[in-house]
């Protein structure tokens, strides 16, 4: 296998939504992740609320109701936290600023001073201990008050709070932060519309063309900032993220095969449209399928095409099957989406498959796309820990991660230039889809449960050790 280059960025990731918790304190607002109470895994998550529930979470004082509020107190514990990153040996760690900390409605003239000394004191931290920052600008958080307002994303106005929000932030950070990412999981407004946009459907006439008008607008943001930090700040370096939703044909039938292309293209325009600076053909005809008209305003075409993204970075998670029979078909779910089994891998408990060969794939898939560098912004294991004797033996994560960096070693082999790896929750953290604590992810155990009980001390599983040993050699020690 490949050796990692020497200042490959090892590390971990997490949302600020899922950690950071201090949702009253700062003069932070409340984001549309703080709305969400506990969910039923056995429903597969929830990444959607009507407009009476959305109403009376946002009047809802009790804040213990909403996991995300609290999160895992990093607003409190980070300097404890980054300690244990440094142990490990990160080179850098990816994380997103809140929104609604900067800009607690999103739409103020000024910003909040007491979020940005937050984010300086976690900066000076990650410094002090040489770890690379490499922050997210939207990671599922956008300001309350733009979804009840505005109806999130849908309203073009919110292209210009977005801006603003980013303006203030590289003006604040430019000398601490190198790498940037403008949306995480941008494909996420299509798929879960109030969550990665704010959009709440009953207030959005035709929901589909909704998300996609105001996907168009994120998109626009993202080419925006992009222009913004290359004009002003010729250091920095922008990337698109996405979901990598690998899909293989259930058969080698054309019909099957040919589904798989057709999925695979409509799953790629959302990086498509921000590494060429257009939307593809695949994506407008099924627009036109469907009726559905995107208003572009005439600067938006040029703005797209002359601001593309200097990398690309991606989550990825598990691989799905398709085909042409798809409705006939055992289903189970990826991340945001739902697609076949496939009867040659393994499941998590949420019903994942684990596949650690498709990340190479992914890997050469991508690259052979966008001739980009890559960046693997997220993979991980989330599963049931258990807590004995003050220990947390995870030998299955370890399995998992180990096997996947294998592959990365293999990518690299292939001549595809991979420069980062974060591994995603590498702190216990709240989940994204069902606000629990159940399902952990994290190298670190955190001592709380799903109702926000505990201790909150922080424990090292074993794969702490594990993956101390892997950054360590660089890569070459994975036993």
């Amino acid at each position: 296998m490949a050796a990692f280059p020497k200042d490959f960025l090892w590390g971990g990731a997490f949302a600020a939504n899922q950690v950071e918790g201090g949702a009253r304190e700062g003069g932070r607002g409340l984001s549309t992740a703080d709305i969400f109470p506990l969910g039923d895994r056995k429903k597969g998550g929830c990444f959607d609320r009507s407009w009476e529930q959305i109403l009376e979470a946002a009047e809802d004082p009790d804040d213990s109701r909403y996991p995300k509020r609290r999160g895992i107190d990093f607003y409190h514990h980070y300097k404890e936290d980054i300690a244990l990153f440094h142990e490990m040996g990160f080179k850098a760690l990816r994380f997103s600023i809140s929104w609604s900390r900067i800009f607690p409605n999103g739409d103020e003239a000024e910003p909040n001073r007491e979020g940005l000394a937050f984010y300086r004191s976690m900066l000076d931290e990650l410094k002090r201990h040489g770890i690379e920052p490499i922050v997210t600008l939207s990671h599922f958080e956008m300001p309350l008050h733009l979804t009840l307002a505005y109806n999130g994303w849908t309203d073009r106005r919110v292209i210009g709070f977005f801006v603003k929000f980013a303006e203030t932030l590289f003006a604040e950070f430019h000398e601490d932060i190198r790498y940037w990412i403008t949306f995480n999981e941008i494909d996420a407004t299509v798929h879960i519309p109030l969550t990665g946009a704010g959009i709440v459907k009953e207030h959005t006439e035709n929901p589909e063309q909704g998300s996609y008008q105001a996907l168009h607008h994120q998109l626009v943001a993202s080419a925006l900032v992009t222009k913004l930090a290359h004009e002003k700040y010729p250091e920095f370096r922008i990337g698109c993220m996405t979901t990598k939703n690998l899909k293989y044909p259930a058969t080698c039938r054309p019909e099957d095969c040919l589904q798989c292309l057709q999925e695979t293209e409509l799953d790629a325009f959302y990086t498509d449209v921000q590494v060429f600076g257009e939307y593809s053909y695949t994506v407008r005809n099924l627009w036109k399928k469907k009726g559905i008209r995107i208003q572009e305003e005439p600067e938006d075409a040029r703005t797209l095409k002359e601001n593309t993204v200097d990398f690309v970075s991606f989550s990825y998670y598990a691989s799905l099957v398709t085909s042409a029979e798809g409705a006939k078909k055992e289903k189970v779910s990826a991340n945001l989406l739902v697609g076949e089994k496939n009867p040659y891998l393994e499941q998590t408990p949420w019903g994942w498959q684990i596949d650690p060969v498709g990340l190479r794939y992914a890997l050469n898939q991508m690259y052979s796309r966008y001739k980009l560098p890559l960046f693997v912004a997220e993979n991980g294991l989330g599963t049931l820990d258990k807590l004995e004797d003050g220990k947390v033996h995870d030998d299955y994560r370890i399995a998992y991660v180990r096997e996947h960096i294998r592959q990365m070693a293999l990518a690299l082999e292939d001549g595809v230039p991979v420069f980062g790896y974060t591994y995603w929750g590498c702190i216990d953290c709240i989940s994204a889809s069902t606000s629990e604590m159940s399902k952990r992810y994290g190298f670190i155990y955190v001592d709380q449960d799903d109702q926000g009980d505990g201790t909150l001390k922080r424990i090292r599983k074993d794969s702490f050790y594990w993956y101390q040993k892997v950054l360590e050699s660089n890569g070459e020690d994975l036993e």
